[in-house]
């Protein structure tokens, strides 16, 4: 069931109304939010999409979820495919982060350094995190698709810095003393 939540003084066609997308934009950009890639082997094909919306979802089970556009090209072979991987950014790999968030490229080329995970879903090398997941839910919101997963293996490769998405660039977390 969804149920949409009014403030005060909106009545039910309110929501339909909403911000204009740049106003929306603008407002969201003052948010930091860490960059992952999701990965995954379709048709023995490795895809993988570049994600700023990660997020854990529940401890039990253990859950985490990304939103995708519904017109990402990269969407049909991802959802496709029966396990996914995140692969957690460190804060030295924004060009990698900029490749996978671009179109019409063999993102795994050289320079894209990866092997397969044990289920298959391409690992990017020298990334701070591995999860592998496999698809829990999917919903539809708006004009992207909510994907949850289910995760069933973690590979922590150090407490390194994280990648961070804000105000349209790359940065690095620094932390106060």
């Amino acid at each position: 069931m969804t149920e949409t939540l009014l403030g005060p003084g909106l009545d039910a066609d309110d929501h339909k109304r909403g911000l204009d997308a740049d106003a929306y934009r603008r407002a969201l950009a003052v948010h930091a939010a860490g960059v992952v890639v999701v990965t995954a082997r379709s048709g023995g094909v490795p895809v993988g999409l570049t994600a700023t919306s990660f997020s854990s979802v529940s401890l039990d089970p253990p859950l985490v979820s990304f939103y995708v556009d519904q017109s990402s090209t990269t969407w049909p072979s991802l959802r496709a495919a029966d396990h996914f991987a995140v692969n957690v950014l460190a804060s030295d790999q924004a060009d990698l982060a900029a490749r996978f968030a671009r179109k019409g490229i063999d993102r795994f080329a050289e320079p894209t350094r990866w092997r397969p995970g044990p289920l298959g879903a391409p690992l990017i090398e020298d990334v701070s995190a591995h999860l592998i997941c496999l698809p829990y839910e999917r919903v539809g919101v708006g004009d992207h698709v909510l994907v949850v997963g289910l995760v069933t293996q973690a590979e922590v490769r150090g407490p390194g810095r994280p990648l961070l998405y804000h105000q349209g660039r790359f940065g690095r977390f620094i932390a106060h003393p």
